[in-house]
Parts: C-alpha cells; structure tokens; sequence
C-alpha cells in the first residue's frame, strides 16, 4: 500500500523493533476503513485505537521466538517444546496480577517481562535485550572418523574457530570464537566432527529503553530441565525485589548475576 511522505515521517518516529508491526496494523486498518493510500490521517487514527485498546493486549509477560519453527535450516536445536513449557511457566507465575498490585497507574508494555528464544547463535529474536535471553547451541567435538582435510567445516564456520592441521585426526577447534551453532558438524561428511552436546546457552538482564542493557551469559549449556528452573529462579527474583514495575534488569545487579553462576555452573558435555 502506497504512504505520503508525511506518513512516513510519522512512522520513523516509532521504535525500530515494533515498526514494521505498526505498519502492517495501520495497512489493514486503513484497507477495512477503504482508503487506499496511508496519509497522516490514517497513522493517527491507528494510534488512537492502539492507545485506547492496548490495556487489553497486556498479559504480564512476552516470549518471542526466532523463524525456526517455519523451517529454518540454522536451527542448531528445536526449541518449540521449551517454549511451550516456558509460555505455561510464565501463565503460572500470573505475572499480570503481580503488575497490576506493584504498578501505579496504568500498564504499559514495557512493564511486561520479556522472555526470547532463539535456536541458534544468529539471534533472530534479539534475546541479548530480553529479561531471559534463550539460545540453541550445538558444541562440536571430535567424532570417532579421520578427518579427510576437505575444509567443509572450515568454510561453513564464521567465527574461524577452525583450523586443519595436516594429518592430525580431527580439526583444531578454538572455543573461544566458537559459537556453538553446529554448522561446522552439519557439514563434515566423514563424522570427523559431531555435535554430541545440544542443548540452550541462557542470558539474563537485558533491555532496552532510556538506560539500554545487553544482557549477560550464565557459563553453561544446560537442558530444557535446567532452563525451565533457571526461568522460575528468575521469576521468583523479579517477584520478590521489582517495585512500581522495575524491569528484571534494573534490580538484577553484578551479585545477583554471580550468585545464578554458582548456582549453574559450567556444564560438562557428555
């Protein structure tokens, strides 16, 4: 659908992360109302219903998701059974009552607790500036085959964590830069390289907003198990210490963060 400069203009001015959503709401709105062209007029009609109705739309909580679900091929896990359980945590913790007791005023979205999940390290779903950031990880060792030197892994691996060393068994790898996305597995032919260990790399305390935050990674690589209780540990967290709608990541200090990392340590893969 075709926008008036002016239109535009309007639209620049809402946050990067929600702009195409609020585009695509005000293109339906404006087709259902037979305009075929968006003028200020339209955006602001939008904005008014929005700002009249969006107390409905608040339930406590958000879990975002990346585009594995729809079949894409980065996927280093399938996260869609861990969502589900997170989704039914968070509906538990009844986060939306807990707000509506703590918050003075009405409710915004940005009260609301924000959990990503992403299933590989590409981060679709931007879980860096979430509350709990989720990420699929596939660690890659060495398989039991010889490596046959084709350099298929180093080529499918971004980070250049990857080194072929002449006649040595196995490639080099540098954890350090990997990433644990598993290409480099997927691709060797020979089972020189493997991911044996699956599982989700877990970040807490990010945000966005006036005092931006990226959040910070527990050491580990844990299970659905092991994810699910860290989110509970978090929302009893949240629940204890927010006041007046205190984002996760503003009460959530260098302490705190240090006590979770004791609490789950670096995990072995087996």
């Amino acid at each position: 659908m075709k926008w008036t400069a002016e239109a535009e203009e309007l639209l620049k001015k809402v946050p990067f992360f929600v702009r195409k959503k609020v585009r695509a709401r005000v293109e339906k709105e404006a087709r259902e109302a037979g305009k075929p062209v968006v003028s200020p007029a339209e955006v602001k009609a939008t904005q008014k219903r929005f700002l009249a109705g969006h107390q409905a739309d608040i339930q406590g909580y958000r879990v975002e998701t990346c585009f594995g679900p729809s079949g894409c091929p980065n996927r280093a896990v399938v996260g869609d059974q861990l969502v589900a359980r997170i989704e039914t945590r968070l509906q538990k913790a009844d986060l939306l009552s807990f707000l509506k007791q703590s918050v003075k005023g009405d409710l915004k979205y940005h009260h609301e607790f924000r959990v990503s999940l992403a299933d590989c390290p590409n981060a679709c779903s931007q879980p860096q500036i979430k509350d709990i950031g989720i990420i699929g990880a596939a660690v890659p060792e060495s398989g039991d085959a010889s490596c046959t030197n084709c350099a298929a892994c180093v080529e499918a691996c971004s980070e250049e964590a990857i080194v072929l060393k002449g006649n040595d068994p196995s490639p080099s790898i540098d954890y350090r830069r990997c990433l644990n996305c598993g290409r480099c597995a997927a691709v060797c032919p020979s089972g020189a390289l493997q991911s044996s260990c699956r599982g989700f790399r877990v970040q807490l305390g990010g945000k966005l907003g006036r005092h931006p935050r990226l959040a910070r990674e527990l050491p580990g690589i844990y299970t659905e198990d092991e994810v699910l209780q860290i989110v509970a540990d978090c929302l009893s967290f949240y629940k204890k210490r927010s006041t007046d709608g205190r984002r996760f990541a503003e009460i959530f200090t260098t302490e705190d963060f240090d006590a979770f990392c004791r609490k789950y340590p670096r995990q072995k893969c087996e």
